[in-house]
């Protein structure tokens, strides 16, 4: 008896209901925007895998404090 180790349908959705879900998409979308969609959805995913690789930016924005760097402004005591 062969074993598979993972369950060979996609998502565990069959023929059928990936069927059902391309019609789905078809009437939402139509047909003639259905590539424009799939690319913009493929370029989205490009990006959060590279979001992923990359490390996070860090902000090294210098802190101001108004009264000591404005001449306009002294203090007096």
């Amino acid at each position: 008896m062969w074993v598979v180790p993972y369950d060979s349908r996609m998502f565990g959705l069959g023929i059928g209901e990936l069927l059902v879900v391309l019609v789905i998409v078809l009437v939402v979308f139509g047909a003639g925007r259905l590539p424009e969609v799939m690319g913009s959805m493929g370029k989205g995913v490009q990006a959060f895998k590279k979001g992923l690789r990359e490390p996070p930016e860090i902000d090294v924005t210098p802190t101001d404090e108004p009264a000591a760097t404005d001449p306009k402004k002294k203090t007096t005591n």
